[in-house]
């Protein structure tokens, strides 16, 4: 009967230490989730969602895209630019002078894709065997002229024939500069092919029209 007594005291220690492990166990687990769940409130739930907002930009993404195209083209704020040297298709031929004075027509036709404008006068320089010979402007008031794509406009040079019989001084170019431009363009010179030696020194007769004085092209 010891020995019974002995087996059942036994077996009711082992039962006892096997109930208290069952427990620990399960105050651990129960432990856990507490643990866990400040880490998950951390890293999704509101905090997520701001996050993804961030990222993307939302309405202000689009309004600075939207901000980009509104700032471009040609004619911003209804404005039209001025012509650029670039733009612009450059040719002169000879017009209808008189016995003292001849005249060559110049004429810019807007090629840039886009209405532009010109206004004032253009630079015109001869060039010579005795060097380079500036055109005075007349002191016609100028006016200002919009362009279309493809559309053109001219202005008259004058200058003074050569009827003294001799070779004069002999014209080897025509340099134009468009209104506010600094890109020259330069041309065969169309009209006659030497002027007066006494105006050798004197560019007085030799001048220039605004935009326009030479008739509507296009």
């Amino acid at each position: 009967m010891r020995v019974n007594k002995l087996t059942i005291a036994a077996l009711a220690v082992v039962a006892g230490l096997s109930l208290t492990a069952c427990q620990n166990d399960d105050v651990a687990a129960a432990g856990d989730t507490p643990a866990a769940s400040p880490t998950a409130a951390g890293t999704g739930g509101q905090d997520g969602r701001q996050g993804n907002d961030a990222s993307t930009g939302g309405s202000d993404g689009n309004d600075q895209a939207q901000g980009s195209v509104a700032g471009t083209g040609s004619n911003q704020n209804g404005e039209v630019g001025e012509c650029r040297t670039d733009e612009l298709e450059v040719s002169a031929v000879e017009g209808a002078g008189g016995d003292d004075e001849g005249l060559v027509a110049v004429e810019f036709v807007n090629e840039g894709g886009r209405d532009c404008s010109l206004v004032g006068y253009a630079g015109v320089d001869l060039k010579t065997n005795y060097g380079t010979l500036s055109a005075e402007r007349t002191g016609e008031e100028p006016t200002t002229i919009i362009l279309e794509d493809g559309e053109g406009v001219s202005f008259a040079v004058s200058y003074p024939i050569n009827n003294s019989g001799g070779s004069g001084i002999r014209v080897t170019g025509l340099v134009v500069t468009p209104p506010n431009e600094t890109k020259s363009v330069t041309l065969d010179w169309p009209g006659g092919a030497s002027l007066p030696v006494t105006d050798g020194s004197d560019s007085g007769s030799l001048k220039v029209g605004p935009m326009g004085s030479a008739g509507q092209g296009g």
